[in-house]
């Protein structure tokens, strides 16, 4: 899905709602074929919801960025956390992307005692730095920071304030009970990656790969925080609150919501003013990252375009989802775009198949 300038320009989907691995067409052996309103599990692109939360909070004047985690969180300031920044739990610089206990998924699930647990965490690094991606963790720095400042959950937030005005389909803890809940497809088994393009790398680089075998090393730690992972199908799943990893929307939602951080969404709402929008897109980590190995460059709570991370343009910010996902804007062009999809890759910042509709994309507006 495509916006520009605030309107639905391009839309487009096709297969299956349920996909299990196979090469099938749309509609074989009986699987649902996806249709304009499917939603989906899109992972670590809800990161980018939860960062503008934080972002919107601190807008209207309810949470300082320079400010101490701790000033709103006290129990955060055990073991020298003292020192973290809130906009250095936005820019991966907090020095918690894992636990040296593992949550079980009932922990995971229950978001006080896993905030508690990232309280309690000593940092890997002095916070502020260096930065490593909190692939898990993400969800309850923000979560928690979220119901400290509002009295609110992070989901009810998302839905009172962003989902709702813009008439978004994008859902953290989606509803259990009849409606959307039985528009979200299936999320299938891992894919071999496909051909890659000329000049796109598909498969790890030898160093990442090699991170992601070693169980001692802060990749697999990080990615390993809930042991063993929930089910990303499960009912309990779609409803809990994970704002790092188990939002649910539509490439339509993801693309209007985008669209609405760099301007109005079909000549009325708008989220970010322009002086949140330089925040969110200004660069605030940049280097070798901890835990993905490569070269990754971050704003507060985006990525910014860069090998790691290829979106339109130098100027874009946005977030990919681990096995495909993707959703970014281009303030300087006007675009926002989204892309969802239930046959997961193995990459975690650019799948093959966003990366040849960016491509698609960059080619039509240049």
């Amino acid at each position: 899905m495509v916006y520009r300038d605030g309107r639905p320009v391009v839309d487009l989907w096709g297969g299956v709602r349920d996909f299990d691995g196979a090469e099938t067409e749309a509609g074989a052996g009986g699987a649902a074929p996806w249709e304009r309103g499917t939603a989906q599990v899109v992972r670590s692109a809800t990161k980018g919801v939860a960062a503008a939360v934080l972002l919107l909070l601190h807008q209207r004047g309810d949470l300082d960025l320079d400010a101490p985690v701790g000033t709103y969180w006290p129990e955060y300031k055990a073991h020298g956390k003292d020192r973290t920044l809130v906009r250095h739990v936005l820019a991966h610089r907090a020095g918690v992307p894992a636990l040296d206990h593992p949550l079980t998924p009932e922990q995971a699930l229950a978001p006080d005692v896993a905030a508690a647990a990232v309280a309690a965490q000593r940092p890997f690094w002095e916070p502020g730095t260096d930065h490593g991606y909190h692939a898990h963790t993400y969800s309850w720095l923000t979560g928690e920071l979220v119901r400290r400042v509002t009295g609110r959950s992070i989901r009810d937030v998302i839905a009172a304030e962003i989902a709702g005005p813009l008439g978004a389909d994008l859902w953290v803890g989606m509803p259990t009970a009849d409606g959307p809940a039985g528009r979200v497809g299936r999320l299938g088994r891992l894919l071999d990656p496909p051909a890659a393009a000329p000049g796109l790398r598909t498969r790890p680089k030898p160093q990442v790969s090699e991170a992601y075998r070693d169980p001692d090393s802060l990749t697999r730690r990080a990615f390993g925080v809930v042991e063993p992972f929930p089910d990303e199908n499960s009912a309990a799943y779609h409803s809990a609150v994970l704002p790092a990893s188990n939002g649910i929307a539509t490439a339509g939602g993801l693309a209007r919501f985008y669209a609405s951080l760099i301007g109005e969404v079909d000549g009325g709402a708008r989220l970010f003013t322009p002086d949140t929008l330089a925040l969110a897109r200004a660069e605030a980590s940049a280097g070798p990252d901890r835990v993905l190995v490569v070269h990754t460059r971050l704003g507060l709570g985006y990525m910014l375009h860069g090998a790691a991370s290829p979106l339109l343009a130098p100027t874009s910010f946005g977030h990919p989802g681990r096995g495909g996902a993707l959703a970014f804007a281009d303030p300087e062009s006007g675009l926002a775009f989204g892309y969802v999809t239930n046959g997961m890759g193995k990459g975690v910042t650019a799948d093959a198949r966003a990366q040849g509709l960016v491509r698609a994309l960059r080619g039509a507006v240049s």
